[in-house]
């Protein structure tokens, strides 16, 4: 995440690795800068959004955690 590895479980997600570490907010709004992370957890609100290999606006609660991947988190990402 960010250029750092980012410890996870197979099958989880990356919102859930991210909580697991104690990251709660990983973005912030365009609006007003307020910090997002994990709202719903089920990829309605979009209010966890990362770039995953470069795509963005990924939601990262249903995003599954894989070794490799490059994550980046931001203002915005998209939301």
């Amino acid at each position: 995440m960010d250029g750092e590895p980012l410890a996870f479980v197979p099958g989880q997600t990356l919102a859930a690795a991210l909580v697991a570490l104690g990251r709660v907010a990983w973005r912030t709004t365009r609006g007003g800068q307020r910090p997002r992370g994990v709202f719903c957890g089920i990829g309605v609100c979009y209010d966890c959004l990362v770039t995953v290999d470069g795509r963005r606006g990924q939601r990262a609660c249903l995003v599954r955690a894989r070794a490799g991947m490059a994550v980046t988190t931001g203002e915005g990402d998209d939301a």
